[in-house]
């Protein structure tokens, strides 16, 4: 690579050593440049763990089917037959008195009143938690106001 000196010790460098020098750096300043790109690049980044992300949910999504068809098997194995049976005929007639029950009111109800009630169902949208708090406060008090009238 260099050309020795008559003492024995290096002489200054050949071309060909300089440029193979030359390479090496920019090769070392490409990969530098690189891995300092993919650290600023936030987006990427980003999109990476937002990759993996939903990859671990549906990993756990599946478990979660899993666990639960599993615990709805070993119940259904662990119910005594006739009791499957009635349940099974409570809920279809259950599901039958609901779907007929909201038809008719449906039919029943005045379109001025189907409009308003559709409109506060548009207003209320993604407020159901402060509703159903407000709704079972207004139950509370309205089974203590009836427990009192009857004593």
């Amino acid at each position: 690579m260099s050309t020795p000196s008559q003492d024995g010790k290096d002489a200054a460098p050949t071309p060909e050593a300089l440029r193979e020098q030359v390479e090496r750096a920019r090769d070392d300043l490409g990969m530098t440049v690189e891995a300092l790109a993919a650290k600023a690049d936030v987006k990427a980044q980003a999109k990476e763990k937002a990759a993996e992300i939903k990859e671990r949910a549906v990993v756990v999504t599946d478990r979660i089917r899993e666990k639960t068809a599993r615990a709805a098997r070993l119940v259904k194995d662990k119910t005594p037959g006739p009791f499957l049976g009635k349940a099974s005929d409570a809920a279809v007639q259950v599901h039958d008195t609901a779907t007929r029950v909201g038809r008719l009111a449906v039919e029943r109800t005045p379109d001025p009143v189907r409009e308003k009630a559709g409109a506060a169902a548009t207003l209320t949208e993604g407020k159901r938690a402060p509703l159903l708090a407000a709704g079972a406060a207004l139950v509370a008090v309205l089974l203590v106001r009836r427990s009192r009238r009857r004593r």
